[in-house]
């Protein structure tokens, strides 16, 4: 029988703590936001029962990953201090490992500070830096140390001013090149694990980041986990004209192009339907 080179056919994986998570097929990372501000959910998951609800349906409805972030990066959100970003994330992160220490937990984090803590005390298994390095330089030099997967996405400026930003001569040749250099200058340094995130929404103005989705297996030529977070944005609910709690289809929609493009890791607010798109794609592969 022929072997199929299907987008399921891939055998990358990252190393948790010593467990592999491999990618065959797409991975769902559940999207746990303990802020006040958020553009979506901020502010819902504050006091405890919430959160334990929250942390219970995300697990059941099958995410594989939970990304845990006390900082909001939405367009022009209020900068904070490091000290309150980890009083938000420190409950969140003894919850989750109380009620299920089995739990893949990554920390969405640009400051190397916290991403040490939350590896050292909590056993964060991966950090999901929105700068790739770009808002701390220590960050590189921290997860070589701490040897977790790394989840570096391209943007540009911070995110009180990237959408400034969205300018470029050639956009997919700048990321693609940006990419290039921060890989190499992590695998010198002896970080194993990668994950790029192309980064829909940051220092990115709707048109490019449709022209991004339409280009994303380009990416695929570094031959690392690609991770797409596109959940409920503008790039949706401003397209269709609708608000950000009516953009679950659009995103479904686009998951699903995503999944088809080669995403190995889909991050959402939604399990259940992102789940459901990794399962009809899968049978759709299966089909050839």
């Amino acid at each position: 029988m022929e072997n199929k080179d299907t987008i399921f056919s891939k055998k990358s994986y990252i190393n948790c703590n010593g467990s592999l998570l491999d990618f065959s097929i797409p991975r769902i990372m559940g999207v746990l936001n303990v802020t006040p501000d958020s553009f979506y959910d901020g502010g819902y998951y504050y006091d405890q029962s919430s959160l334990q609800q929250r942390i219970k349906q995300l697990l059941e409805e099958g995410a594989d990953i939970i990304d845990v972030g006390g900082y909001s990066s939405r367009p022009g959100a209020e900068h904070i201090s490091g000290k309150e970003e980890w009083q938000r994330l420190e409950p969140v992160l003894r919850q989750i490992r109380k009620d299920y220490p089995e739990t893949i937990i990554s920390v969405d984090t640009f400051r190397s500070d916290i991403a040490e803590a939350a590896v050292k005390d909590y056993g964060v298994d991966i950090i999901n830096d929105i700068s790739a390095g770009e808002l701390d330089k220590k960050m590189f030099e921290t997860i070589s140390e701490l040897q977790v997967p790394y989840i570096m996405m391209h943007m540009k400026g911070t995110p009180q001013n990237m959408k400034e930003k969205a300018h470029y001569d050639d956009m997919l040749d700048e990321i693609l090149k940006y990419f290039a250099r921060k890989y190499d200058q992590l695998r010198n340094m002896g970080v194993n694990d990668v994950i790029l995130d192309p980064g829909f929404g940051f220092a990115k103005n709707i048109e490019q980041n449709f022209l991004l989705m339409n280009k994303l297996k380009q990416f695929k030529v570094f031959d690392l986990p690609l991770l797409v977070g596109i959940s409920r944005k503008s790039m949706i609910f401003k397209t269709l004209n609708i608000k950000p709690q009516e953009a679950l289809n659009g995103t479904t929609v686009l998951n699903t192009i995503a999944t088809l493009q080669g995403a190995d890791i889909l991050r959402v607010h939604d399990v259940k339907q992102a789940k459901e798109v990794i399962q009809l794609v899968q049978k759709l592969e299966n089909a050839q």
